[in-house]
């Protein structure tokens, strides 16, 4: 917005006296500007500072010569002070005083002479007509809701900033209803407004755009671990830990709770993590599995005259001669009974000792040993049977061949237990020659199912 620049206009006063007729001829100042007696000239009126928001939108106030400029607050200006001064001189008050041809030489009339001022004007101690300031005398009629604004030769009734008049009345200008001035929230209050942003956003300096708070950075409200998103955050958990209900502190997860399969054995939870652990006789392995130790080979605490016998969960020391009278030892594990004894008549000829393992609770029917001939006699017919140990018919042997047979779990066995089974070969000849073998097989069931 420009105020255009006056030149000064002239008001003449004719001033009669008694004695003589004289004419005083005096220059009142322009629009914009006002009389300094001190330095006797009009000077400048700056309206950026006694017009209440001269300038709307945002712009600037720049002061001219007998007016302002509204400019955009990044323009640059130059001021000429010569222009300046060449300006005020223009709209200066200029005294001529014009005597008669008949008395040249006659002084000046009175200085104090009273002199007729306009209305807003009043003579000043100078004896020239000087703007009254209403404003300041208080004889303006303005309302107490209104702010009063001085003019040459008047003045003028404004509302403060932030109403705006309607009627002779002063009423709050809403800005929210404006185009947006804030980012998100816009709050009116009288006279002003100020905005608010939405949670998870603060205020940038602009007081108007709303910027994200980095909850992470700036307080981090986490248990462990934090993500900023735009408005807000969200925690997550290191592994083994899960949100807990107020989605920011972080609870141990029970996994052995919400799985059974997790070990073979036994789970145990531990802060953030588990652990698989074994029955004495197992160890761990690829952290979940148990596996059989085998003490014979690690801890063997056998005497010199026994053999270790491994098996699932344990160990056990068996003599190295288990043959019993008449029976005498003819190879490591292998007892035969003399011919010659009359008591081997009606006994089996040898006994062969056999250890087996198997694990608790094994699937049936189930194959578990093999039992076969060691000598093959032409003309003969071997027939095989369960001798002695299936009491409770835990055991079926079934024939495979003409010379061997096949044990068969047909009930499932739990451990720790052991079974001694005697499974017995008859052979028979055209000639009705009878004679038999026994395998005295120990089976060592293990405590687990692993």
């Amino acid at each position: 917005m420009l105020t255009a620049m006056f030149l000064a206009a002239l008001i003449l006063i004719t001033v009669h006296s008694q004695e003589t007729e004289e004419t005083i001829t005096y220059t009142q100042c322009t629009d914009g500007y006002e009389w300094d007696p001190v330095r006797q000239r009009c000077k400048d009126i700056d309206e950026c500072e006694i017009v209440p928001d001269a300038c709307k939108g945002g712009m600037k106030c720049v002061n001219h010569y007998g007016g302002y400029l509204c400019l955009p607050r990044t323009a640059q200006i130059i001021v000429n002070e010569r222009e300046e001064a060449a300006a005020e001189s223009t709209s200066g008050r200029n005294n001529v005083i014009r005597r008669t041809p008949a008395d040249p030489q006659r002084a000046p009339p009175n200085p104090t002479h009273q002199i007729q001022c306009a209305a807003g004007y009043e003579q000043s101690d100078h004896n020239v007509c000087q703007d009254i300031d209403e404003c300041a005398t208080g004889t303006h009629s303005c309302r107490a809701d209104q702010v009063c604004v001085n003019l040459r030769g008047s003045f003028s009734c404004q509302c403060p900033p932030g109403y705006q008049k309607r009627g002779e009345q002063c009423v709050d200008i809403d800005e929210c209803t404006l185009p947006p001035y804030c980012h998100h929230r816009c709050v009116n209050t009288p006279g002003s407004y100020y905005c608010q942003c939405n949670a998870g956003f603060q205020l940038a300096s602009n007081n108007h755009t709303c910027v994200d708070i980095n909850e992470c950075d700036a307080n981090n409200p986490c248990a462990q671990q934090c993500y900023n998103i735009l408005g807000s955050f969200i925690c997550q958990c290191n592994p083994g830990f899960e949100l807990s209900s107020d989605r920011i502190n972080c609870e141990d997860t029970d996994e052995c709770r919400t799985s059974s399969y997790l070990c073979q054995y036994q789970c145990v939870n531990e802060p953030g993590k588990f652990s698989c652990v074994c029955p004495e006789g197992y160890q761990v392995v690829g952290g979940r599995t148990c596996q059989d130790i085998n003490e014979c080979e690690t801890t063997n605490e056998c005497r010199e005259d026994e053999i270790c016998w491994n098996y699932h969960g344990g160990f056990r020391c068996y003599p190295r001669n288990p043959c019993q009278e008449p029976y005498v030892l003819t190879s490591e594990n292998r007892c035969v009974c003399p011919v010659s004894n009359a008591i081997c008549r009606e006994l089996p000829y040898s006994v062969v000792y056999k250890y087996m393992s198997i694990r608790s609770d094994r699937t049936v029917p189930s194959d578990i040993f093999q039992i076969q001939a060691t000598t093959i006699y032409p003309n003969t017919i071997n027939t095989f049977r369960i001798k002695s140990g299936n009491e409770n018919g835990e055991f079926y042997l079934r024939q495979t061949s003409a010379v061997s047979a096949m044990l068969v779990l047909v009930k499932s066995l739990s451990g720790p237990r052991e079974h001694i089974v005697d499974l017995e070969m008859l052979t028979v000849n055209s000639l009705n020659y009878r004679t038999s073998s026994v395998l005295r097989l120990t089976i060592i069931v293990g405590p687990y199912a692993f």
